[in-house]
């Protein structure tokens, strides 16, 4: 094997180990994660901030829906090379950078769940020397 291709190959095993640790942390930070629960229904007028118990009400046990993600920035590198040959992410970001969401690693729709995962994430990377920050938002 070619030197070249011998330095790929040890950067594409380093990034796995990377990513598929990142991967278990943000999924175990979600299961831990204890989301604060909400109650969904009609309020009795327009604009009220209460519910209207003779209409159908909505217990969500893990809380108001958002997203978690991790910005990695800039988006070069070999972990970002990585990401991108294998579709992990995207870099449409707003604020620039390569984006990899936590949606698809969670399964859930859970603001608490997303950001906790999200800060795992961001935190392995950067343990390996790769730039990132959690970023989240309510839906």
């Amino acid at each position: 094997m070619s030197t070249t291709l011998d330095k790929t190959l040890r950067n594409n095993r380093l990034n796995l180990d990377i990513y598929e640790r990142a991967v278990q942390a943000a999924r175990q930070a979600a299961a831990e994660a204890v989301p604060s629960p909400i109650v969904v229904g009609t309020p009795t007028t327009p604009f009220g901030n209460d519910i209207d118990m003779n209409k159908e009400v909505w217990f969500v046990s893990d809380g108001v829906c958002g997203f978690g993600w991790v910005n990695i920035k800039p988006a070069r590198g070999a972990f970002v090379t990585f990401a991108k040959t294998r579709n992990l992410g995207h870099t449409n970001s707003y604020e620039g950078g390569y984006d990899i969401n936590m949606g698809r690693i969670t399964n859930s729709q859970s603001l608490a769940r997303n950001a906790a995962a999200a800060a795992a994430f961001a935190a392995v990377l950067n343990a390996a020397g790769v730039k990132s920050r959690a970023q989240s938002r309510i839906d």
